[in-house]
């Protein structure tokens, strides 16, 4: 039976020898040794302009190739509707200018008050220039779970923007459930797996479109969208006159970053490796991802239940499912403060709002947010003391 090695994993991250504790996973995991030999080595071989004359030409197209089979595998979808682009902001941002060409006065946009902003305001943005209506939907402060959708669908609901995991609570809705209502419905659904793809397998063949980010699960600063390539045909970007027409790659403008795409197939090949088993990339990247949940939920747990023993700490997100990500403040001392003295402890974990602009003003905690913990493969039991450790030494101070 496969299994876990936190010991070789961590063997695998350079940043670890610097001696630091990261909890800082949900804003952007650190990095393994291959995938920066792989942005190393493609930056100093012979590259062009995609083509198929030269070695240089024929390396730049084998890397954009294999990046977006690599990416399918994770998500299991087709490489022919992987999309690249600078950030999952930016393709958001691109799409929802894209769509909202088909929305008239009157039609209805849906978004929560669960998610990330970039998954937010693109849609509120597109919406108002179009005339179209936003919908709202909420979550309960208490359990952080997402409201039912349901009463907000009608037939003039165009698109339904949705996070599949929050990534200040943790928070993981039944966007399967979500998809299923939406499509009911005649709509759309763009889900942000930015924070759930760390985590756990995905299966994004359910959403019409799936956003994520490489840097959260040990790749590069870049964005991907996987979309039925059928789906992306019916869609018109604005775009260069002589850039071409085909799918994906109609909406990737410019130059794309190969050296980012060589290092995002080596992200998903170091996951694939990370004790799982199968005959197929696919199934070892599910099976990895099996262990690496059952690993990071092990550590949540017990976090989580010695945060919740010291004085003076609130949790934040109660949902039943969700990802290792943990909430907290204490009393007494402001989310900067307490930032601060875990930062001094060699204990990353950061404080604020994350970009979870509605969410953390539902929950009253403003701009200056909380703390958030976020573990990831590379963490393991004595990051966990060391936390505990540090704001047990806080507390008792107060």
């Amino acid at each position: 039976m496969s299994a876990f090695d936190v010991i070789a994993v961590r063997k695998q991250f350079p940043a670890l020898e610097e001696g630091a504790a990261h909890f800082d996973g949900p804003g952007g995991s650190q990095t393994p040794q291959p995938v920066a030999d792989a942005v190393a080595r493609t930056l100093t071989s012979a590259l062009a302009n995609r083509g198929r004359l030269t070695a240089a030409e024929r390396r730049a197209d084998e890397v954009v190739v294999g990046a977006r089979e690599a990416m399918a595998d994770l998500l299991g979808t087709t490489a022919q509707g992987i999309v690249f682009g600078r950030s999952m902001t930016q393709l958001t941002y691109d799409f929802s200018r894209t769509l909202a060409k088909t929305w008239t006065a009157g039609d209805e946009v849906i978004v929560t008050r669960l998610d990330h902003d970039a998954n937010v305001r693109p849609w509120v943005q597109a919406a108002a220039a179009a005339g179209a209506t936003i919908k709202w939907l909420g979550f309960d402060p208490e359990t952080s779970e997402l409201d039912d959708i349901g009463p907000l669908l009608t037939d003039r609901t165009r698109l339904v923007a949705v996070t599949a995991a929050s990534n200040l609570l943790g928070t993981r809705p039944d966007t399967r459930r979500i998809a299923e209502q939406v499509h009911a419905a005649g709509a759309l659904i763009y889900v942000d797996g930015v924070h759930l793809t760390a985590h756990t397998a995905v299966d994004a063949g359910y959403a019409d479109f799936y956003a994520c980010s490489p840097y959260k699960f040990f790749g590069p600063h870049l964005g991907v969208l996987t979309a039925a390539p059928e789906l992306l045909e019916t869609l018109t970007p604005d775009k260069l006159l002589p850039s071409t027409n085909v799918v994906p790659e109609r909406f990737e403008f410019g130059t794309l970053p190969y050296e980012l795409l060589a290092g995002t197939t080596a992200a998903v090949d170091f996951i694939a490796g990370l004790g799982g088993s199968g005959a197929t990339r696919r199934e070892r990247l599910v099976d990895s991802l099996r262990l690496v949940e059952e690993h990071e939920d092990a550590l949540r747990d017990d976090l989580e239940t010695r945060l919740a023993a010291i004085p003076g700490v609130t949790l934040y997100g109660h949902a039943a499912h969700r990802t290792p990500t943990l909430l907290f403040t204490v009393d007494g001392h402001t989310p900067a403060e307490v930032a601060e003295h875990l930062a001094a402890a060699g204990v990353n974990a950061p404080a604020g709002s994350f970009y979870a602009y509605e969410p953390a003003n539902l929950l009253g905690l403003g701009p200056e947010g909380a703390v958030r913990a976020g573990l990831a493969p590379y963490n393991d039991q004595s990051d966990v003391d060391r936390l505990v450790t540090a704001l047990t030494t806080l507390t008792s101070t107060n």
